[in-house]
């Protein structure tokens, strides 16, 4: 059967845009891709949100010329667990790059793949709402609300907000934690370090970005309404006691918003449909390992079906990504769960606690570790 395109990506977020892009990279006609959402890139790129990138997903964004881009570099984390002696420290110079990760805008990135997407020239429909997907032996076609239609060989979901008739049958769990997302500023900011701090609720992540932090404070829900309701000077107290004085004091704090956290994995496949990105998975934000996961997929979904647009290759894929998700999956829900699932000052807590010295002082488990936050397996 002859079909109006290839592939047909449904969702041009990060992820959907990266497919997109490396797609016709790697050979594919730019004109038999179709990349599809329901929003204006215009309205997608307002979305403030601050996100943390690898430096393997920084060398995915080089391969579509969407790098160099507005960012903060991340040279060193440091992770440590509150009131507990143990600590972990990665560093870029012990493994010879410039940059562990970096720290840049939602928005910010969108523009670059967008402007990457464009000089790729595949065909672009947006906005446009999908009413109805048929798979078809031979075909995928896509319905839409205003009454057009499209058949593809092969359709890839990279929206994160649609989820398969298979979702009921997926890995979730919900971790009782709601994140409470803010920009904070303070007084004795270390340059391009990054802080992932273990509390008796959740993790606190503080990342370097412009002249303060982006501030990832997951706690359970009741605890994380009282936070959001506070003034700004005692939310700041109540972080500065949970947190240290590690940076000096918190001086200023932006509008704060809150998430609730859950682990949803749902990577199924069909014969003609796939997904990637947070349309697979969506994962607690401990490692911020989410949109780089997503990557990693689209990188490995581009370079099998290039060459052969087939269900074969979505069965290829299927068996190549079950490590990387798998491993990343286990390793941000293990630390969720000894959190969420624990009471305060439990055994698993502070079990944890001591792992981060010997991690510390064992560098091959250091190294693991690292590596697996940077570049995954692709």
């Amino acid at each position: 059967m002859t079909t109006d395109f290839t592939i047909a990506i449904c969702g041009a977020g990060p992820v959907g845009m990266a497919l997109a892009a490396l797609l016709v990279h790697r050979g594919m006609v730019p004109d038999r891709v179709a990349l599809i959402d329901a929003k204006t890139v215009e309205q997608a790129a307002q979305d403030p949100r601050s996100i943390a990138l690898s430096y393997g997903s920084r060398q995915i964004l080089e391969q579509v010329n969407a790098w160099p881009i507005a960012a903060n570099p991340i040279s060193q984390i440091h992770v440590s667990r509150r009131g507990h002696f143990g600590r972990t420290l990665i560093d870029c110079k012990d493994y010879e790059l410039p940059a562990l990760g970096y720290v840049t805008r939602y928005g910010t990135l969108l523009a670059a793949l967008a402007n990457s997407a464009r000089q790729a020239a595949v065909s672009v429909l947006r906005p446009a709402q999908i009413a109805a997907i048929t798979e078809q032996e031979d075909a995928v076609r896509l319905q839409f609300a205003d009454g057009r239609a499209l058949t593809a060989q092969i359709m890839v979901q990279a929206e994160g907000g649609v989820f398969s008739d298979q979702a009921a049958r997926s890995l979730h769990r919900d971790y009782n934690q709601t994140a409470i997302v803010a920009q904070v500023v303070a007084s004795a900011a270390i340059p391009q370090r990054a802080f992932e701090r273990f509390t008796d609720e959740g993790p606190l992540a503080l990342l370097p970005q412009d002249d303060g932090y982006a501030l990832v404070w997951c706690a359970r829900p009741a605890t994380a309404d009282k936070l959001i309701a506070l003034a700004e000077s005692a939310f700041l107290a109540e972080l500065q006691q949970a947190f240290g004085f590690r940076l000096g004091r918190f001086t200023g704090v932006t509008q704060r918003n809150a998430y609730p956290l859950g682990l949803n994995a749902r990577p199924a496949t069909s014969a003609r449909t796939v997904a990637i990105g947070n349309a697979a998975q969506i994962l607690h934000p401990v490692a911020g390992q989410g949109l780089n996961l997503g990557l990693r997929d689209a990188t490995v979904l581009a370079r099998l079906l290039t060459p052969d647009a087939s269900p074969a290759m979505l069965e290829r894929f299927a068996a190549s990504r079950h490590a990387d998700r798998s491993m990343t999956i286990q390793l941000t829900d293990t630390m969720a769960r000894i959190f969420a699932g624990a009471p305060d000052g439990a055994l698993s807590q502070t079990l944890l606690g001591l792992s981060l010295g010997i991690v510390d002082g064992f560098k091959p488990a250091r190294r693991l570790l690292a590596e697996q936050m940077m570049f995954g397996r692709r």
